[in-house]
């Protein structure tokens, strides 16, 4: 048994005063524990278990019950040979024992409406909005029910690398895009808990005021380094901004963020059935 106090100083990389000396809640402590793992034994995820964390999946709130998307699982092992190279930085990606994709879809209630014979007047970017927001609940609720079961996963967002590609394997008709995929299996390892920004900067109280963030995003590197430093060979664009010394995690996401990434995203989603109006 653990402290949600022991929880919180592990998520945050230091004590931040919240949190006590009670034993957590069991679903607390799994919460505040949880980390991606990408490493899997080689044993099967039995399809009763699939079944029961898809029903878990669908318990995530969905705006005014939509419910705007779908889970593709992709288990046809030629399917997964074609998928896997255009996911070239999850090695082995064919061979895990879970593979999901999580679709936004309003395709689904553009045809209800064709049936029932009632125009659909909200394929516009609200609609493409509420449909990405109930497939990302739907994922996280996925992955934690996964997780509180003894299954490690990790969401796989390089899926939209080359999201024309994927969409043409998967079948997915105008009007379905996938915003993640989700590999899981029988953990072969621990992971590690990986240190999030403080509530500082993240929780607003009344009004969103971030007149201090400079200072405490430099005191959440310094935090971050001190546990997990970044290597020199994890170091980003290297060719246009060299090798730091202090290589920190703001230093890197300000690197990533300074190469665009998917730029044919839009176009792909406007020739898929998605207005954005």
């Amino acid at each position: 048994m653990v402290t949600t106090k022991e929880l919180l100083i592990a998520r945050y990389g230091k004590d931040t005063g919240i949190g006590d000396d009670a034993m957590a809640d069991p679903t607390i402590e799994k919460i505040l524990s949880r980390h991606s793992l990408r490493a899997y034994k080689d044993e099967p995820v039995s399809d009763e278990l699939l079944d029961v964390l898809i029903g878990c999946a669908q318990s995530a709130p969905s705006k005014s019950n939509l419910q705007q998307y779908s889970i593709i699982v992709v288990k046809d092992q030629g399917v997964r040979d074609r998928l896997a190279p255009w996911c070239p930085r999850t090695a082995g990606l064919e061979h895990k024992p879970l593979i999901l994709v999580f679709c936004a879809d309003i395709r689904r209630n553009i045809k209800i409406g064709d049936f029932r014979k009632r125009p659909n007047l909200n394929n516009n970017m609200d609609a493409f909005l509420n449909a990405t927001v109930d497939a990302a609940l739907a994922l996280g609720f996925f992955v934690m029910a996964a997780e509180a079961v003894g299954l490690g996963a990790a969401p796989l967002s390089s899926l939209r690398d080359n999201i024309d590609a994927v969409a043409d394997i998967l079948g997915m008709p105008a009007g379905v895009f996938p915003i993640a995929g989700v590999m899981a299996g029988w953990p072969e390892g621990s992971g590690y808990v990986n240190q999030r920004l403080p509530q500082s900067i993240v929780l607003h109280r009344d009004r969103y005021d971030d007149h201090n963030l400079e200072a405490e995003i430099l005191n959440y590197d310094e935090t971050r380094h001190q546990i997990f430093p970044i290597p020199d060979e994890r170091q980003t664009r290297t060719d246009l901004w060299g090798v730091a010394e202090f290589y920190s995690w703001s230093e890197h996401i300000s690197r990533q963020l300074g190469k665009p990434e998917r730029p044919e995203f839009k176009a792909f989603l406007k020739t898929h059935g998605f207005d954005l109006s």
